[in-house]
């Protein structure tokens, strides 16, 4: 069948006062051919730049004392750099960096988290044509085995460190990196090794070698490696091209026309080594001349009061932020007169990506807008992956509900194809990575026959009847597996249940376990919010907080909810055990970004998963007996 879809005449959805945002909505192909569903996007990609930096010389050409980026210094007041600004530091940085030799084989690998020398430090090194790694600071700060660490650099064998803090990075560099790697830090000096400052880097200015390098770079260079969160196996290192970068930001352009009426202006927290924050968000920032606000808060109980600091001065055009960020949003502009003037005064979009939406949090957030501005602000999502730099789909279709990633992007094919009873989302496109670094088994493994990535996401039709309002997630594939019934656990949708349900005391839970009779689960509870609930005092044990009578109470509630929900074996949890103990980086029970390793949590607590089923675990909670 070939079906175009321009726009519905009628909206599945109830109708609701939206604040007018520019949104593109392109007609839609979907084909079906043996049995595989074949989906894209009639709007063709537009012409984009050779290299992201180009973006950098327009804007520092076209508006050179606009802010490009802000962060707050030691007292507090923002730090602004401009687009001029930060392209004569960057041309400078550039061809200090040319000195050293580096290239893909001898990269730089940035180890610290966001600032503004981390944003400078990266954009030198691609002015220069070196790609760079940003390296997510929890394998130096939080592991006490360096084992993610050791692996990032034994893979990539950097020929230049850049750290913020000598200091704080010392013991994981010394750990890890041979003596003679060298090292430029911003703070501080790290003995035994060859090493300069950040500020002498821009002690010269960019000269003809370091123009030369960066017009010698095209659509093909490598900009940066990105490592995937590594929830499955050990992370890999993502080739990501210039093309990727660019035909990516143009997508979202074409989708978001908005970007380019307003210079977008965005408070962000979201880490750099990560493809939301590092190429998504700060993309949007300076494809389209924006400005981008260094948050250094985060969506935790302790660190959400920076956040609000911030919001609380700058009003920002798009918010886009974790589930975790919008929960604790919403809590405060319920409250808060003062931040809803300052957040809804120039709001246009809201985003949320890496996990699913509760419904009631969505809700709150429609309510909360319509009573302070007398409309909603729309809130899109789709689908990403590091691998695709990272967006394939937008929710820029008929429907607004939690799992619904949308329609294909501008320049994106979309492939379903039927693997083990559901349909694997393929994609392809110039967005898409050309492999991964170092690892050809694995770059032929993630691509068909015909070129497409197979992302192992399963992703279902919203409407079988109607194809061309979109797409929903379900899912991944490596997740699932079968009872010893043989009856088929599709844990994603499950899981994504739970923790929407499980709001505000769920943070994670691993659905226990391939071949057995029946489903549990081990769950990791937020802390600090089970805390408040125990009644107990502040030095109460985290395993006395769990097993307080209120916490208990309000999980085996929690479990009896989710079974009114369950159709069969396969959806209904015989037990839940709460988990004392933190899942483990080091273990690989959690990736970088704090996401769950179903797999890594199984294998390393099989004896209490045994104790659980066998019912000699104290910790179980059991669910009722079926109605």
């Amino acid at each position: 069948m070939s079906i175009e879809f321009k726009s519905p005449a009628k909206s599945p959805t109830s109708p609701a006062r939206y604040r007018e945002v520019a949104i593109g909505h392109p007609a839609v192909e979907v084909l079906e051919v043996g049995g595989i569903l074949h989906m894209r996007s009639l709007e063709t990609l537009e012409p984009m730049p050779e290299r992201l930096l180009d973006r950098l010389v327009h804007w520092a050409q076209v508006r050179p004392e606009h802010t490009f980026i802000a962060a707050r210094d030691s007292d507090g007041e923002w730090r602004r750099i401009s687009y001029a600004q930060m392209l004569e530091d960057v041309r400078a940085i550039a061809q200090s960096l040319l000195v050293y030799g580096l290239g893909a084989e001898r990269p730089l690998a940035i180890l610290s988290g966001n600032d503004i020398e981390h944003l400078q430090m990266a954009l030198g090194a691609m002015y220069a044509g070196i790609p760079y790694c940003p390296v997510s600071p929890a394998y130096s700060l939080l592991s006490q085995d360096f084992a993610k660490l050791r692996h990032v650099c034994d893979l990539l064998q950097p020929g230049l460190i850049f750290v913020s803090d000598a200091a704080v990075y010392q013991r994981a560099v010394h750990a890890v990196l041979p003596a003679g790697t060298p090292l430029v830090a911003v703070r501080g000096e790290m003995a035994g090794r060859p090493q300069v400052s950040f500020a002498s880097l821009l002690e010269q200015a960019g000269g003809a070698e370091a123009q030369a390098a960066f017009m010698a770079s095209g659509p093909d260079t490598i900009a940066k490696f990105l490592f995937t969160s590594g929830s499955t196996k050990l992370p890999k290192a993502v080739i990501t091209t210039q093309r990727m970068l660019c035909a990516n930001q143009q997508m979202l352009l074409q989708t978001f026309p908005v970007f380019a009426e307003e210079p977008p202006v965005l408070v962000d927290w979201l880490p750099w080594n990560h493809t939301f924050g590092g190429s998504h968000n700060l993309g949007i920032v300076l494809y389209n001349g924006g400005t981008l606000y260094l948050d250094g808060g985060k969506p935790t109980a302790q660190g959400f009061a920076e956040t609000l600091r911030n919001l609380k001065e700058i009003s920002p055009t798009a918010y886009l932020t974790v589930p975790k960020g919008w929960e604790e949003l919403v809590t405060a502009l319920e409250t808060d007169s003062d931040l809803r003037a300052r957040f809804f005064a120039r709001i246009k979009l809201f985003f949320f990506a890496a996990a699913g939406l509760s419904q009631s949090i969505w809700d709150r957030l429609d309510r909360v807008a319509e009573q302070h501005c007398g409309e909603r602000i729309r809130m899109m999502a789709g689908l990403g992956m590091t691998e695709a730099s990272p967006s394939c789909t937008f929710t820029t279709g008929p429907l607004s509900m939690a799992g619904y990633i949308g329609l294909p992007a501008p320049g994106c094919e979309v492939r379903l194809v039927p693997v083990d009873g559901k349909l694997e989302g393929r994609f392809r496109g110039p967005h898409i990575m050309p492999g991964y670094w170092r690892a050809p088994e694995q770059s032929a493994e993630a691509f068909d026959d015909e070129g497409f990535y197979r992302s192992g996401d399963a992703i279902k039709l919203a409407d079988p009847c109607n194809p061309q309002w979109g797409l929903m997630f379900d899912g991944r594939l490596a997740e699932d597996f079968k009872l010893s019934s043989g009856v088929f656990v599709s844990v994603g949708p499950l899981r994504n249940r739970a923790v929407l349900e499980g709001s505000p005391y769920v943070q994670d839970l691993v659905i226990a376990a391939p071949d057995r009779e029946c489903l549990g689960a081990l769950v990791f509870a937020r802390l600090y919010e089970c805390r408040q609930l125990s009644g107990l005092p502040a030095d109460a044990s985290d395993a006395q907080v769990l097993a307080s009578e209120p916490v208990r109470q309000w999980f085996a509630d929690w479990l009896q909810r989710l079974n009114l929900q369950a159709s069969g074996n396969a959806s209904r949890l015989e037990w839940i055990a709460l988990q004392d103990e933190a899942a483990s980086i080091d273990r690989g029970e959690i990736t970088d970004k704090g996401s769950i390793n179903q797999r890594a949590v199984l294998q390393w607590r099989a004896a209490h998963v045994e104790a659980l089923y066998r019912g000699q675990a104290p910790s179980i909670l059991r669910a009722g007996k079926p109605s």
